[in-house]
Formats: structure tokens, C-alpha cells, sequence
């Protein structure tokens, strides 16, 4: 008790001072204001170079005059001459402000900015004698007023929480963290250019619909008031895809937001970035190899190589991935093997013995055997891993493996003991589908909440007839965290899903 009420009075004297710290900015401003040097009223500043540019390449501008702009984040004052450092979008650099050069009026304004400011500095480029490279300061204009201080680059932004939720101070005081979203951007563009060059075409699907479907997750509900209608934010675009491969596209990708109500832990967000891709006449084998060589692809344009450290972990995307069933892979971890339990009361008394819960509504062998998959195997699976051949339960959407009718031939791709790709040979029979989905609907009315919703119109558009078709789905924020050494999803995510704090 008394350490909370220490804490809670720290608390309090850390927010008079930085009221008093606003305060004492607001008065700046408005002394420059009243002066008729509002920093607000600037619409353009015509910087001529960053501090990347200069820094890179100092032989070329070396005495060069140049304009550099960009948040001041450090100062030191001298009398006469003082030194600052500005931060831009890529990289910082030093100047050197003196009173000979820029006149006692207007280094006395100098003097009075602070840290957070954004500064516009015109100068030439030299090097001091520590041999920094720096900007001589000829012209110093104020561009922006930081009326709130930031905090100190070691003690005012440890706490992660805080971090996500003003992603915008994260960025300013950790600059290191841009890398891991300029990375982000160099990934997308990768994937996308990966998959044109294999001639997948890129198309939009819609994100509300009246259905949620295409994936077994709990929906967000919305409401249109024009057409008095409830509708859902999308949890999959794979139905919509799968209609344009009956309409006679051979190749299509989207990559967008997808919405799911769900929890939120270090591997799922409410909103996410995910991937779909189909492949007319292929099956979930071509998926297998496509999913192999794009992360291997990506890896290495970006990496420049394929053998990664993943929280310390070595990764290697290169060499050959490992694949297994299902049933083979929990056999070679805990020694059950379920092509020897062929019924459900068998299935449900090896569950008993290997203490593995099973919902009262999934009491199947195929169930069961996707239980024991997670409960035992998934964590395993550090190298990548294909796990093929899933149990028809589990797989409402996949076509059914001919040799076993049991199992389905779909598959999910783990690395590091996390599932980042799911991919089918696709369902196209109508009637099996809509089976299928009258099951679903069966389990959402027994409670299932993130069971399949019938969808008429896509059985109707299986009827018009789908060739065999490979579809794939990768979630494009898991590969971020992994080619970007993330532990948490949120660590790749500018702005992710956070509770108010009032």
C-alpha cells in the first residue's frame, strides 16, 4: 500500500511538472504569435536534402550549402554558438548555430526553441574537429511549436503499453523502431511482386457482406441504415475469391484487413493483414511448394538471406521443409497413432487417457485428432513443417482426400511453433459443400459462435461449376513478425487495437 501511494504521488508530481512544462511552451508560442511569427502559419519548406543523403554521400556536399529540416532532439548552448541535432524521417544530423551567422535577433529566438521542435536549417555541409559531419547554420526557421514535451530518450518511454498506444512518441524517441516498418512495406511489396510474376491477378472483394464466411471465427456486426440491415466485417475474403475462379479467372490474390472477434494475445489482433490466393487446376501440393519458395523468395530480397534468428531461435527457410501428415506427426511426438482408433469411442478414450478436454459438441475422431495435434504437436514444430491431411471437422471448405474420406487435403505451414499458412485442394462439388454447410449451421445453433453461416449464393455459384482449384491463405503480419525478429504482433502493427484507458 504504501508503494502504490508513493507511485500514485510520483505520478502526480511527474503531471504538474509537465503541465508547468506546457504551459511555459504555450507562452513561447504565443509571444511569437503576438510578434507575428506564428510557426503555424508556414505551409511549405523547401528542404533541398535529408540527413541520410548528406550523411551517405559527404564528399559530394561537402562545403555544398544545403536545406535540412527536421524535430530537434538534442541542444547544447554555448553563449555565442551552440550546437542542435535534428532528427528527420531516416536519419539525424548535427548543426552548428552561431550569433555571427545568423544575427543576435535571431539567435535568441534560436535559443528559446526546445526539444521537440521542428526546425528548418539552411547552411553548408563540413565536418567538426571530432569529426562529425554537421550543417553550418546560415538560416534557422522555426517550422512547428512542440507544445507537449517528450520524454527522455532513456526514462520516459519504457513502458510498452504506452508505446502501442502513442505510436507516434514510440516513433520519435525510438527512431530504431521505423526499421521495423519499413521493413513491413518492403515484405508486402515483395509478396505482391512474387505473385505477379507467377501471373496471379491482384483483386478487391468486399469487406462488409450479410454472411461471414470462409473461415471459422466469431464476427463483428455492424448495421446499415439505408437498407435497415445487419451486416459483418469480413473474417475471410476466400468465398468472394472462389466466385471469381468460377467466373473464369485462373489466377487471383487479395491482401487486406480482416476483422475477428476474438481475443487478443501476442499472435492475434482483432484487425489483421492477411493473404488469400487460388489457383485454378492446381491442388494443395502446388500450394505446398508456392508457400516454400515465396517465403524463401521473400526472405532473401529482403534479408538478403534465408537463414533467419527468430527470438534467438535459427530459422532456415533455404533447406528443404519437412512435411507430414497430421496422424503421422502425433505419432512420431507422443507414440498414438490414429490410423489404429477408428471410432469415436476409441478416440474419445485415448483422449480420456492422455487427459487431452474435449468440447461436448466435438466428441468426433477427427476432433479429437485436431486436439491432440495442438495439445501435443503444434509447439513442437520449430523448424518449418508442413502438416497435411486434416480431419473433415475441422475443414468444412476442403475437398476430402480420396484414399480416406475421413481427412481432407488441406495443410498449415509452423515455423517456430506458430501457424502462419492454411491452404486446400478447394471443395468444388455443390452438393457436398452445402452438406457441409448445413452441419455448420447445425453447431452455430448448438452455440458454435465462430461456425460457418449457410451461403446460398455460393453454393449456387459452385453449381454454375469450379474447376479443381489450390487456395492458399497466409497471415501476412505473422511473416512480418518473423522476418523482423517480432515477438509480438503489436511490435508490427502502426496502430494496434488498444482499450481506451477511460
Amino acid at each position: 500500500m504504501q508503494e502504490n501511494n508513493q507511485n500514485n504521488q510520483n505520478n502526480e508530481v511527474e503531471e504538474l511538472d509537465i503541465n508547468h512544462l506546457m504551459q511555459i511552451r504555450r507562452d513561447k508560442l504565443k509571444e511569437l504569435q503576438e510578434e507575428g511569427k506564428d510557426p503555424y502559419e508556414i505551409t511549405k519548406f523547401n528542404r533541398t536534402n535529408t540527413a541520410g543523403e548528406i550523411k551517405s554521400n559527404y564528399e559530394k556536399f561537402e562545403q555544398k550549402d544545403v536545406t535540412v529540416a527536421g524535430r530537434i532532439i538534442a541542444k547544447r548552448i554555448m553563449g555565442k554558438a551552440s550546437f542542435c541535432t535534428i532528427q528527420d524521417s531516416n536519419e539525424k544530423i548535427q548543426s552548428y548555430v552561431s550569433i555571427n551567422d545568423l544575427g543576435e535577433e535571431s539567435y535568441k529566438a534560436f535559443k528559446t526553441y526546445d526539444i521537440g521542435d521542428i526546425i528548418g536549417i539552411t547552411g553548408f555541409v563540413f565536418k567538426t574537429r571530432t569529426e562529425e559531419i554537421s550543417v553550418h547554420a546560415k538560416e534557422v526557421t522555426l517550422l512547428s511549436k512542440s507544445l507537449r514535451p517528450l520524454p527522455e530518450k532513456f526514462h520516459g518511454l519504457k513502458d510498452i503499453d504506452l508505446r502501442y498506444r502513442q505510436r507516434y512518441v514510440d516513433l520519435i524517441v525510438n527512431p530504431e523502431v521505423k526499421n521495423t516498418f519499413i521493413l513491413r512495406s518492403k515484405i508486402i511489396k515483395e509478396v505482391k511482386a512474387y505473385l505477379d510474376q507467377k501471373g496471379y491477378l491482384e483483386v478487391d472483394t468486399p469487406i462488409l457482406s450479410t454472411i461471414a464466411g470462409g473461415a471459422a471465427a466469431r464476427p463483428f456486426i455492424t448495421h446499415h441504415n439505408t437498407l435497415d440491415l445487419d451486416m459483418y466485417l469480413r473474417i475471410a475474403n476466400e468465398l468472394y475469391l472462389k466466385r471469381l475462379i468460377v467466373g473464369g479467372f485462373d489466377k487471383v490474390y487479395e491482401m487486406g484487413r480482416m476483422f475477428r472477434n476474438e481475443g487478443m494475445d501476442i499472435k492475434h489482433n482483432p484487425e489483421f493483414t492477411n493473404i488469400e490466393l487460388y489457383s485454378a487446376y492446381e491442388d494443395y501440393n502446388d500450394m505446398m511448394d508456392l508457400t516454400e519458395d515465396l517465403f524463401r523468395t521473400v526472405a532473401q530480397k529482403v534479408l538478403g538471406t534465408a537463414k533467419i534468428t527468430y527470438q534467438g531461435t535459427d530459422i532456415d527457410l533455404e533447406t528443404k521443409w519437412k512435411r507430414l501428415s497430421m496422424i503421422e506427426a502425433i505419432k512420431e511426438v507422443i507414440g498414438v497413432d490414429f490410423n489404429t482408433i477408428n471410432t469415436d469411442e476409441e478416440a474419445i478414450k485415448i483422449a480420456k487417457e492422455k487427459d487431452v478436454e474435449i468440447d461436448e459438441n466435438k466428441q468426433t475422431r477427427g476432433n479429437i485428432i485436431n486436439s491432440f495435434f495442438e495439445e501435443f504437436v503444434e509447439e513442437t514444430l520449430i523448424q518449418p513443417t508442413f502438416i497435411y491431411d486434416y480431419p473433415i471437422e475441422v475443414s468444412p471448405l476442403t475437398k476430402k482426400k480420396p484414399a480416406d474420406n475421413r481427412l481432407t487435403e488441406r495443410f498449415e505451414v509452423f515455423i517456430g511453433g506458430r501457424e502462419y499458412g492454411n491452404a486446400y485442394s478447394e471443395l468444388n462439388d455443390p452438393i457436398d459443400q452445402y452438406e457441409r454447410f448445413k452441419k455448420q449451421v447445425e453447431a452455430r445453433e448448438a452455440g458454435d459462435e465462430e461456425a460457418n453461416m449457410m451461403d446460398e449464393d455460393f453454393i449456387q455459384a459452385l453449381e454454375y461449376g469450379m474447376p479443381p482449384t489450390g487456395g492458399l491463405g497466409i497471415g501476412i503480419d505473422r511473416m512480418i513478425m518473423l522476418l523482423t525478429d517480432s515477438a509480438s504482433i503489436r511490435d508490427v502493427l502502426l496502430f494496434p487495437t488498444m482499450k481506451p484507458l477511460n
